[in-house]
């Protein structure tokens, strides 16, 4: 599971990079702008999920008698 995390996470990072470079600050909410602008909320939402279920695998390690 941890291994499938940070699979996620660095392929989370390659779309973020990608679309952040596809961004037109100008004119960020029109055209193609707009997909890469709501295609890296949600890669960055997937590297936030994937982080916390790294987090919580490790508390339940840690608390597990």
């Amino acid at each position: 599971m941890k291994l499938t995390t940070y699979i996620i996470s660095v392929i989370a990072l390659i779309i973020l990079i990608f679309n952040i470079s596809k961004i037109n600050f100008e004119a960020p909410l029109e055209g193609d702008s707009h997909t890469a602008v709501v295609t890296s909320i949600a890669a960055g939402c997937a590297i936030l999920i994937a982080t916390l279920v790294r987090v919580v695998k490790k508390i339940e390690r840690l608390t597990k008698p």
